[in-house]
C-alpha cells in the first residue's frame, strides 16, 4: 500500500501524458495513409476485469483486457464508473505513474490493464468497493461503440492467474 500512496503522491506532482490521433478518410474509403480495406474495423471483447479492495476510502485501481480481433486498431479514451466521481488511465514505467489520455488496442492484439503496468485509477469513491461486490465500468473507443462491464472486487492481495 505504501506503493499506491507514493504513486498517487507522483501522480499529484506528475505530468499528464498526451496521446491519440484523428484519422482523416482520404476519398477512397480507406483511412488517409492507409492500406487497410474500408471494411477492416475493430472487433472489441473485454476480459479478465476486477477491482482488488481498496485499502483507502477515496481511491482504487481497476484492471481488465481488451481484445481486437478486428482488421483495425482503436483507442481507449475514456473510462467511467458507478462507484467513482472520476476515473483515470495510468501507465508505469520505472516504477512511476503517469495519467495518460488514451490507450491504443491494436488490431489483432490486446490492451492489458495489470498490477505494476497500465491500469485504471479510480478517484472520488462513491462507496468503497468490498470482496465479493461488483463495480461497474463503461469504456468509450475512438471508433468503437461503449462497453460496459461489471468486474468483481477481489482482496488486495489477488493477482489474476496466467
Amino acid at each position: 500500500m505504501r506503493r499506491l500512496a507514493a504513486t498517487t503522491a507522483a501522480l499529484a506532482i506528475g505530468a499528464v501524458a498526451l496521446t491519440g490521433c484523428g484519422s482523416s478518410d482520404s476519398g477512397n474509403g480507406k483511412p488517409a495513409g492507409s492500406s487497410q480495406p474500408a471494411s477492416a474495423k475493430p472487433e472489441l471483447k473485454v476480459s479478465g476485469g476486477y477491482v482488488p479492495q481498496p485499502a483507502m476510502d477515496d481511491m482504487a485501481a481497476g484492471y481488465f483486457t481488451v481484445d481486437n480481433t478486428g482488421g483495425a486498431g482503436d483507442q481507449l479514451t475514456g473510462v467511467t464508473s458507478d462507484v467513482a466521481s472520476d476515473v483515470t488511465m495510468h501507465r508505469t514505467e520505472s516504477d512511476m505513474m503517469q495519467e495518460v489520455k488514451s490507450f491504443t488496442v491494436p488490431a489483432h492484439g490486446r490492451l492489458v490493464l495489470s498490477t505494476g503496468g497500465n491500469h485504471l485509477m479510480l478517484m472520488g469513491l462513491r462507496k468503497k468497493p468490498t470482496v465479493g461486490g461488483k463495480v461497474s465500468f463503461t469504456l468509450r473507443f475512438a471508433k468503437s461503440a461503449p462497453i460496459t462491464v461489471t468486474v468483481p472486487v477481489e482482496p488486495a492481495t489477488y493477482r489474476p492467474k496466467g
